[in-house]
């Protein structure tokens, strides 16, 4: 028996009307500079491509799992003064994704998750607030989190690095540019020690930390790498969509 289909966008109504899909999930990305060599939508790209080939590998293996068509605008708060860095403010967020959940809860979906694709979006603190309005049960990840990029790269790095430039590579080699056009990614640290240390949070002033908007140097990023990442972070995530759509969220503290 073959699996559902998995994503959304290239599914037609008869399947998706007779689907009873379990869980739906929503990539959330952003449109933004990556250093010189990668496009403004890799974090879309990104997002969208590993969420659908987890959903894939989840459905084959008995889940119920369709993927939403991602959401391209994020925070860009700290990057207002980048060409057409497009931002959407945490409240406009907010509203999105209380309706998205409103049209799930009316598919008779009760599991939804939020699949960030970028690290300037912050949703749970939404989540607290939309969780009370609503049966479906609420959930997200940071997928580039999911397994440990210093397994596969030499410098993972923060944006544009050796880890998205591989992604990318592998996902969508025809959107990078050479690398020998790529920055370095030199990243400027704060003089102030609790902001250089992490142990206290502010907004970075992007143009103000990165002459590129890259963070990490790509320089070593490979298709090759990017495919093992990618097929690592995939199967982790599409084991977890198959507890998720065959588990009950409320019994899973024992």
């Amino acid at each position: 028996m073959s699996s559902l289909p998995s994503v959304l966008a290239t599914t037609h109504w008869p399947v998706v009307a007779g689907a009873r899909y379990e869980v739906a999930v929503l990539p959330w990305g952003a449109t933004e500079p990556h250093n010189r060599h990668l496009p403004y939508a890799t974090d879309n790209v990104e997002a969208d491509g590993i969420a659908a080939a987890a959903a894939e590998r989840a459905n084959a293996r008995g889940a119920r799992v369709v993927v939403l068509p991602a959401v391209p605008f994020g925070v860009q708060t700290g990057q207002l003064d980048l060409p057409l860095a497009i931002n959407l403010n945490p409240s406009t967020q907010a509203r999105v994704l209380a309706d998205v959940v409103a049209s799930v809860e009316r598919a008779a979906i009760r599991k939804f998750v939020l699949f960030n694709g970028h690290g300037g979006n912050d949703f749970k603190q939404m989540m607290r607030e939309l969780q009370p309005t609503t049966p479906v049960f609420l959930c997200s990840l940071n997928w580039w989190q999911v397994v440990d990029g210093r397994a596969f790269f030499d410098e993972p790095g923060d944006h544009a690095g050796e880890l998205e430039t591989s992604v990318m590579l592998h996902l969508r080699p025809d959107t990078v540019r050479p690398l020998s056009e790529a920055g370095d990614g030199a990243e400027k640290k704060p003089d102030m020690t609790g902001f250089r240390e992490r142990w206290v949070w502010t907004q970075r002033p992007w143009t103000k930390v990165s002459a590129d908007t890259g963070i990490g140097d790509p320089r070593a990023a490979s298709a090759d790498k990017g495919a093992r990442y990618v097929d690592a972070v995939a199967d982790r995530i599409a084991q977890f969509f198959v507890e998720l759509s065959q588990g009950d969220p409320a019994s899973m503290y024992k």
